[in-house]
């Protein structure tokens, strides 16, 4: 160990080497970025700005938005920067600063899902006791504890992280920093560390996935005793579209946060799934399908329109008239 030097710095990969294949991935990922921005800040601005929306089911779309936002930004900035840069470095505590707010987003978004699937759930299945279970004491707690989960989940094994020692290769097959790809780079005993990584991951998966199998297995069950035929395809769809994103979400991050690290292509295709297409398809699934947030989105959209079609059509009125009382005054 003394014959060996710590690094200060590692180098990302990323997706492709190739500078022609490096300029479409940054088109590519760049208008994936700018449609989860949109998608996201649109939702939250449609949420505030409708009175009718302000129910828990949209209380916690609100917060999955936000983090959305927040888990995008974590990654794909730098891998943008990364596409059209030479030096495609990043510091060691730069490197684990991204990582912990990767796997605090992360672990926040999978809590967040749980409590989203229970509010569907009671509003399914106990719809005249709605508003009972879900109150709004309830639901501020259940998103404090989806933030706090995630956020300690991330604290402790960031913390356990900082005494690694990085003495080279500082080369990193992946386009972010995720621990599972800084372990095998340590000449420390990660051992520890991958046990605790391994551990957190699996309770958190436990903590929240069953909830989540427990409530859409309930609303699968009351979906199926609609005598309207329609109305049961309708209702499968959405049921379906929501299990599938969360099924995805919580398949491949698990996998890539239990398993252990090879630097593989499918590693970086997993990590892609779970941190970036997931933050873009959200706001698709959850809420752009939902006739509710179209015919509110509708709304503003009509009313902007004619606010300012009014100001367009009595501007010059009103400038006409203004310096007509202004002679007069004269």
């Amino acid at each position: 160990m003394k014959n060996l030097s710590i690094i200060d710095e590692f180098v990302l990969l990323g997706l492709s080497t190739d500078p022609d294949i490096q300029t479409m991935l940054f088109v590519l990922f760049l208008g994936i970025y700018l449609l989860t921005l949109m998608g996201n800040l649109m939702m939250i601005l449609v949420i505030r700005a409708e009175p009718h929306l302000h129910t828990p089911m949209y209380f916690f779309l609100r917060h999955l938005s936000f983090l959305d936002i927040c888990y995008s930004s974590v990654t794909v900035p730098k891998m943008l920067q990364n596409f059209l840069s030479q030096k495609k470095t990043i510091s060691v505590w730069g490197c684990i600063t991204q990582s912990f707010f990767f796997i605090f987003s992360g672990g926040t978004e999978g809590c967040l899902l749980s409590a989203m699937a229970y509010d569907r759930y009671a509003a399914i299945c106990h719809p005249l006791l709605y508003t009972v279970i879900m109150n709004g004491p309830l639901c501020t707690a259940m998103v404090s504890a989806a933030w706090v989960m995630g956020f300690l989940n991330s604290l402790v094994n960031n913390l356990c992280s900082q005494n690694l020692q990085f003495c080279g290769p500082n080369i990193i097959s992946h386009f972010c920093c995720e621990l599972p790809s800084l372990f095998p780079l340590s000449c420390s005993d990660t051992m520890p560390n991958t046990i605790l990584l391994a551990g957190s991951t699996a309770f958190l998966g436990l903590v929240t996935l069953p909830p989540i199998l427990f409530s859409y297995s309930k609303i699968i069950l009351a979906v199926l005793s609609i005598s309207s035929s329609k109305g049961r395809g309708k209702a499968f769809s959405t049921c379906s579209s929501h299990l599938t994103v969360v099924l995805l979400f919580y398949g491949t991050a698990l996998f890539r946060y239990i398993s252990p690290s090879s630097g593989s292509v499918l590693e970086r295709v997993v990590s892609i799934q779970y941190g970036v297409i997931t933050s873009l398809i959200n706001p698709l699934i959850y809420s752009f399908k939902n006739q509710e947030v179209k015919t509110a989105l509708q709304r503003i959209l009509r009313q902007q329109i004619c606010v300012s079609g009014q100001k367009m059509s009595k501007g010059p009125f009103f400038y006409k008239r203004s310096n007509l009382q202004v002679e007069r005054t004269l």
